[in-house]
Formats: structure tokens, C-alpha cells, sequence
């Protein structure tokens, strides 16, 4: 599960590969301290900021979208479900959908969009088709499905979105009023246990420790038995790039690229480095302009890296789309 434009887009170093077992942490103590605070408590009553259960689903428009949505996603998932009066395929998934937004009992909620009263929405999101779903964590747009999807399948992608928010964002949900009518009887939803769980955990922690070697070796160990797995093809790009830019001295690196504007290890060095310093677009743009200058097996290295650094920033980057543009025109 890939958010759109999650990916990393600034500066790419050790503290934001840490980023997602920080936020597990935070996530976890907040977890521990609202279990504590409703002990001491005693259960008299709903906890200071806890919502009602009719809370959890509510309708939005693009007046609203900005508050209600995109300022809320930094609380809490929130999952937008377009539909329209006259889609058949909409009223039987829409209440699916707030049923286990209730069951998930704070940890995500729902925003339904009428498409015909918000084609602005509608546009903004590019969907072709309703019903859509789609979820926004963070600020960020996720892609869940289109059309009506099985109960079990809808089940394991709200439990990797909770997933996803906790892990990266340390993004835990609300607290639900439990003495409040309708308040979720059921437990949460669970996030699915990865058989892979362990093996990219290890790769966090190995970059924790700064051990480049290790993390790479690990992600690529959850490659070998699953080659689509997102998190670790994003993980091993990373990885990668840090342990290729860790001893490098960056005013030697620089210097030999103003130098030589045809060398393509000089160009591919200083690219390494433009990225990791967050110059996305002048590393890409370097590495097409060295493209344009060099041929035969110096051009395809250029272009590899190039791919590869792709794979570090996302697919769904603007940035990434435009440098493949470009690419193409080079070469083709």
C-alpha cells in the first residue's frame, strides 16, 4: 500500500529513514497513556476530546474539504467514499463502508462525497468511475479501490491504512465516547500480520544503528520471496542511496562534476548528493542532461541510476513523471 506522493520528496537522510519506528513509538505510548488515563478514570465518562460514534461518518463538500478532510487527516484516517444518489453499485458499498468505519472504533473515519454536488472533487481526484474510494493520511492521498470490493478484501485495506498511519505517521485515531449510543461493540480493526514483518522490521532497525549493509541485505532478503513488495523496493532505493553518499566528501564530489560536465561517475556522484540534500529536480535534471552528452555504456549507466533514483522518490511524484518526460525525449 503506497500512498500517493508519500514517497520521500525532501531531504533523504538517517533520521527520516527512522521515521516510521519513531512514529510506532509515539503511536504506542499515546495508545498506553489513553489505556491509563481510562483506568484511572474508572470509566465514569468519555474522555476529554472523546467523539460520539455519529461522529465517525459524515458528509463533505469542497467548502468543507480543507477542515473537514485534509486538516483532520493529521488526527486521524480519513476514508472518502464518492458516490452519487443514482449509482446502484454506491448504496451497496457505502454502508459497508460506515459500518466498519464504526467497528475500526476511532481509528479511521469516513467522508462521503456526492460527485454531483462536488465535480470540482470530483475532477481533483481524477475518478473515472464510482463507487471510489480513496483515503487521506496526513494530508496525503491514498488510492484504495474502485467498484464494489468484497467485505474481507475492504476489511485488510482499512486494516493497512491503520497500519500505514500508525507506522509512518504516528497518526493513532480518536477516542470514541464507549457510553455513547451506537459506540462499536466489536474490536478495532486489526492490521494483518505480514509474513515479511519481521524481516522489514529488521531492516529498520539496522538503519537505526546506521548498519547501511545490513538494511540493505534485509529488504533485499524480503525481495527474494516477494520481488512487488512496495515498502521494500522504497526501502532498499534508500538504503542504497544513503550507503553510496555515506563516506562520500561532498565539496570533492561537486567540484569533480563542475569539472568534468561529461563524466558520467562524476555526474551520477553529485546526483546521489542533489537528492539527498533534497534537490530532487536538479538531481534528475542533471543526470538527463548527462544522458544527452554521453553514449554506449557510459549513457546506459547514467540512465540506470537515474532509475534508480526514480524508485527512491515514488512512481506517482510529479517530479519522477516529468524527469521520465524528459528522459524519453533524450533518448527517443
Amino acid at each position: 500500500m503506497q500512498p500517493r506522493n508519500m514517497s520521500m520528496s525532501g531531504v533523504v537522510d538517517l533520521a527520516a529513514v527512522k521515521a516510521a519506528g519513531e512514529a510506532k513509538a509515539k503511536a504506542e505510548q499515546a495508545r498506553a497513556e489513553a489505556a491509563r488515563q481510562a483506568a484511572e478514570g474508572g470509566g465514569a465518562g468519555p474522555a476529554a476530546g472523546a467523539v460520539p460514534p455519529s461522529a465517525l461518518v459524515f458528509d463533505v463538500d469542497e467548502a468543507g474539504f480543507e477542515r473537514d478532510v485534509l486538516q483532520l487527516s493529521a488526527e486521524v484516517p480519513v476514508v472518502l467514499d464518492f458516490w452519487a444518489e443514482w449509482c446502484q453499485p454506491c448504496k451497496q458499498l457505502s454502508p459497508l463502508l460506515e459500518r466498519l468505519t464504526v467497528e475500526a472504533n476511532g481509528r479511521l473515519v469516513m467522508a462521503k462525497v456526492d460527485v454531483d454536488a462536488n465535480q470540482m472533487l470530483m475532477q481533483q481526484f481524477q475518478i473515472q468511475g464510482i463507487p471510489a474510494v480513496f483515503a487521506v493520511v496526513a494530508g496525503q492521498v491514498l488510492p484504495l479501490f474502485q467498484g464494489v470490493a468484497p467485505e474481507q478484501q475492504i476489511r485488510e485495506t482499512l486494516a493497512q491504512l491503520v497500519q500505514v498511519a500508525e507506522e509512518r505517521f504516528g497518526i493513532i485515531g480518536l477516542e470514541v465516547d464507549a457510553n455513547a449510543e451506537g459506540a462499536a461493540e466489536s474490536a478495532p480493526v486489526e492490521a494483518p500480520v505480514s509474513p515479511h514483518d519481521a524481516l522489514l522490521e529488521a531492516a529498520v532497525v539496522a538503519l537505526d544503528a546506521g548498519d547501511l549493509g545490513g538494511a540493505v541485505q534485509a529488504y533485499k532478503n524480503v525481495l527474494a520471496d516477494d520481488p512487488g513488495n512496495t515498502e521494500a523496493k522504497l526501502g532498499l532505493a534508500q538504503a542504497e542511496l544513503l550507503a553510496r553518499v555515506q563516506h562520500m566528501n561532498p565539496q570533492a564530489v561537486r567540484a569533480a562534476a563542475a569539472e568534468n560536465p561529461r563524466d558520467p561517475a562524476a555526474q551520477i556522484a553529485a546526483a546521489d548528493l542533489d537528492l539527498v540534500g533534497g534537490h530532487v529536480e536538479d538531481a534528475f535534471g542533471r543526470l538527463v542532461d548527462t544522458v544527452k552528452v554521453t553514449f554506449g555504456d557510459d549513457r546506459d549507466a547514467v540512465r540506470l541510476r537515474l532509475l534508480e533514483l526514480f524508485e527512491v522518490i515514488g512512481a506517482d511524484d510529479p517530479r519522477v513523471t516529468a524527469a521520465r518526460t524528459a528522459l524519453a525525449r533524450v533518448l527517443f
